[in-house]
């Protein structure tokens, strides 16, 4: 078993950068009654509040839309049809988030909604458009909700649980720390309610075909994510350089108990957040490039965006978000970036001024051509 734990020490979520949260229907809604739990999400409220304290940006990935709603009008206990499932969000989710603005207001944090579907995170487009929306949010001081949005998703384009959508989420917005709030208190050998000799693992350094052997499907009355589901989130977090920690999340200040020393498990990222997108947008093939000039490559080199006015010339045919290389002036190639305009676009605005861009497209854009964040040299 030496091989399935890492010798290093756990995260500390008090240190935490960029921290999201992941909120499970059953810790939220008290049973099938569709009642609140008012006190609970009052203690996480006092958790973000802390953590903000210490300079720790915060998203919260929460469930309990339909968990809310289904009460409301009136659904029988059990499985509810698409239909049903959407009409409970549509009510459910005006609940959710007015009780988060309501726990979040005494602590003068403004809470903001976002709605998301699969294909908000598989378009590339879209998710630049998700990944700048929720930075504007963050850098505002806001701390926003994210849940996905079943309101209108059909099952061909859903994530179907909220343990992927949060990693989905952590990867997103570049987060060193993901923590799956459940109703089990980390990852076991085996599934502990049927098995006696069955240990919870703390850290889990590598995600190998032992571990994926342990998982099991054990659910909650009202939740959908089992174990298989929060290894699959594992995956796609720590392939993204993020930390994510399973907990037992019911206690009154879940995020305080942790920081303390509550029982978790912790899957340890390969790389840090920066780090792992760096070589994921290195991966991709072009689909066209950009030449610049002496002087933005020199600004490049000192870890800078790549602006408008820089651009030389523009090769290709592609659209906004997709991969281009990055050539120097003498045609070398010193990278690759996801570019902010499409080809056409990015002609048009090529060695011009920021402030020329609103002018010359017809509306405002954004200032960089490629965004430091999002180029790979």
């Amino acid at each position: 078993m030496a091989a399935l734990t890492a010798p290093a020490a756990a995260p500390r979520v008090a240190g935490a950068r960029r921290l999201v949260v992941k909120i499970g229907s059953a810790l939220l809604v008290e049973g099938l009654s569709g009642r609140l739990r008012e006190g609970w999400l009052a203690g996480l409220a006092e958790d973000v509040a802390a953590a903000r304290a210490r300079g720790s940006d915060v998203i919260l990935v929460s469930s309990g839309a339909i968990a809310l709603g289904r009460g409301v009008l009136g659904f029988p206990p059990g499985a509810l049809a698409l239909e049903q499932s959407q009409a409970a969000a549509a009510v459910g989710q005006i609940r959710l988030a007015r009780a988060y603005e309501a726990a979040l207001a005494p602590h003068g944090i403004t809470a903001a909604q976002v709605l998301v579907t699969l294909e908000d995170t598989a378009d590339r487009r879209r998710y630049l458009n998700a990944r700048a929306t929720l930075a504007t949010l963050l850098g505002l001081g806001a701390v926003p909700i994210v849940n996905e949005n079943d309101t209108v998703a059909t099952d061909e384009i859903r994530f179907g649980d909220n343990d992927r959508l949060a990693a989905q989420i952590a990867v997103t917005v570049g987060a060193d720390q993901l923590v799956l709030l459940s109703d089990v208190d980390g990852f076991y050998t085996a599934n502990p309610k049927t098995d006696p000799a069955a240990r919870r693992l703390e850290v889990i350094a590598r995600i190998g075909p032992e571990i994926e052997a342990m998982a099991g499907d054990a659910v909650s009355g009202l939740s959908k994510g089992g174990m298989k589901t929060k290894l699959m989130a594992a995956k796609t977090a720590v392939a993204g350089g993020c930390a994510m920690a399973i907990m037992e999340g019911s206690v009154m200040r879940p995020l305080a108990a942790l920081a303390a020393g509550a029982p978790c498990s912790w899957f340890l990222p390969e790389r840090d957040p920066q780090a792992a997108r760096k070589l994921w947008i290195a991966a991709m093939k072009e689909r066209g490039a950009v030449r610049i000039d002496a002087g933005a490559a020199r600004a490049l080199a000192q870890g800078k965006s790549l602006l408008p006015a820089g651009v030389v010339a523009v090769e290709g045919a592609f659209g906004r978000g997709e991969p281009v290389a990055v050539l120097g002036p003498a045609g070398e190639a010193l990278g690759k970036g996801l570019i902010r305009y499409t080809a056409e676009e990015a002609r048009i605005i090529a060695g011009r001024r920021t402030g020329e861009i609103a002018a010359l497209l017809g509306y405002p854009g954004r200032a960089a051509l490629i965004h430091r964040d999002d180029m790979a040299l």
